[in-house]
């Protein structure tokens, strides 16, 4: 038995793990928790610059947050609270409901400028949240170049999702608003408006889980605005205890930066600006692939379990699988489409087999040209010669048949299929 070369420490470092005889595909990710630990510290550097072309499409929304911080503790400084001449300066006899008041103007405007902010962030969630994706895949990227796809593909759904919530936030907080000033004021009615009030900020809950899955399923499939709708509530009922589990690891730095309160809130705005954004969305699409292969993609002939290795090797390779795959049929067909391969289907006459064109002097007579034609000639009987003696070959016939079956199987399945309006596959259906 040979011996095995012992390694110094330097040569280990150097080569790493792959070239090691320790080393074997079992290492690889085989579910969801350890891919995200292993995307988290191996691209770590691609998370951090996606996260800074997000965070740039987020500033309008910052900038609007901090506008109204600073407008609201102005109102307060300079508001007719204060003791002094009567209630305040000037003379005012009655400030009752005048805070509650200033805030529900305040934020009428701050939180309609929250709807086109939210726009312009949907381009950076659009753009970072489908490479996070394609990581989660183990597909190889260019961040530039996917994140200009990633706008292209799925702007238009995620717009629909931040549109979605940011309409009801601006609707609970007007409708917040005024069941406090209403309270304030003594109305008759304010106890309708607290019971209103509530009900916005539920439904303000459930709406930001129901934007988290809009995005999700719209970066993932080709659906339209209400399928997108529906099986975005679908799956956020469905999935609920996760759906909030997740959702909260996913957004802890979001929370740590506008709830923590000094030196907290500086860690997570800091957070935020280096991998916040990323580790978002990182969490909550590892977690949704993992609904989607659960519950969606076996429905409509999908694979699953795309970027995890999966140690049944039989398993992963069982035609039955790869023939459900519409993505594999898919494949096929542009296979036929293409044609047979003029290299494959029949035999080719190696180039070293000695017969050579005939070369022309630099001074040549018509006898020279005869002798050229009829060399070219000579090697195009040969080239026959041989397709003719080998064309039986195992090779040559097994591969022709093989395209032929396959060509006349797509055939099959296109006459058999009715002449109706291509749709959009309905998902979370039994079939």
């Amino acid at each position: 038995m040979a011996e095995r070369e012992k390694k110094g420490l330097i040569a280990r470092w150097l080569e790493g793990k792959e070239r090691s005889e320790e080393y074997a595909r079992s290492t690889l990710p085989t579910n969801r928790w350890s891919l995200f630990w292993d995307i988290l510290k191996g691209r770590l550097g691609r998370l951090v610059i996606v996260n800074l072309l997000m965070a740039v499409t987020f500033l309008p929304l910052a900038g609007v947050i901090i506008w109204r911080m600073l407008a609201m503790s102005m109102n307060g400084m300079l508001g007719p609270y204060g003791s002094g001449l009567g209630v305040g300066y000037p003379v005012m006899p009655d400030v009752v409901g005048y805070a509650e008041m200033s805030v529900f103007q305040a934020d009428l405007v701050f939180f309609a400028l929250f709807i086109p902010a939210g726009a312009i962030a949907a381009v950076g969630i659009s753009g970072g949240a489908y490479i996070i994706r394609n990581l989660l895949w183990t597909e190889g990227i260019f961040v530039a170049n996917d994140f200009l796809r990633g706008i292209k593909r799925n702007y238009l759904n995620v717009l629909e999702a931040v549109l979605i919530l940011t309409l009801l936030l601006f609707v609970a907080r007007t409708m917040g608003n005024l069941a406090d000033y209403l309270v304030a004021v003594g109305s008759p009615a304010s106890g309708w408006m607290i019971a209103s009030k509530v009900v916005g900020y539920l439904l303000m809950a459930f709406s930001i889980l129901l934007c988290f899955w809009m995005i999700s399923l719209g970066i993932n499939y080709k659906q339209g605005p209400w399928a997108l709708f529906r099986n975005a509530v679908v799956m956020t009922i469905g999935t609920f205890p996760q759906t909030v589990f997740f959702a909260a690891a996913a957004t802890w730095p979001v929370f740590l930066a506008i709830f923590g309160g000094n030196m907290a809130s500086i860690i997570g705005i800091i957070l935020l600006l280096l991998i916040g954004l990323s580790y978002l969305f990182l969490v909550w699409l590892d977690f949704t692939q993992w609904a989607f292969d659960k519950y969606v993609n076996p429905n409509i002939g999908v694979v699953t379990g795309r970027g995890l290795y999966n140690k049944e090797k039989q398993k992963m390779n069982a035609p039955e699988q790869v023939a459900d795959s519409a993505a594999m049929r898919e494949y096929r067909r542009q296979i036929v489409a293409q044609g047979k391969s003029k290299l494959v289907c029949r035999p080719v006459k190696p180039i070293d087999d000695g017969m050579e064109i005939y070369q022309l002097p630099e001074s040549f007579s018509r006898e020279d040209l005869q002798k050229l034609k009829e060399s070219k000639q000579a090697i195009r009987e040969d080239v026959k010669e041989y397709e003719e003696a080998h064309k039986n070959d195992e090779r040559y016939v097994e591969y022709n048949r093989q395209f032929e079956e396959r060509e006349r199987a797509l055939q099959e399945e296109d006459v058999g299929k009715k002449k109706k309006k291509p749709r959009r596959p309905k998902m979370l259906t039994k079939r």
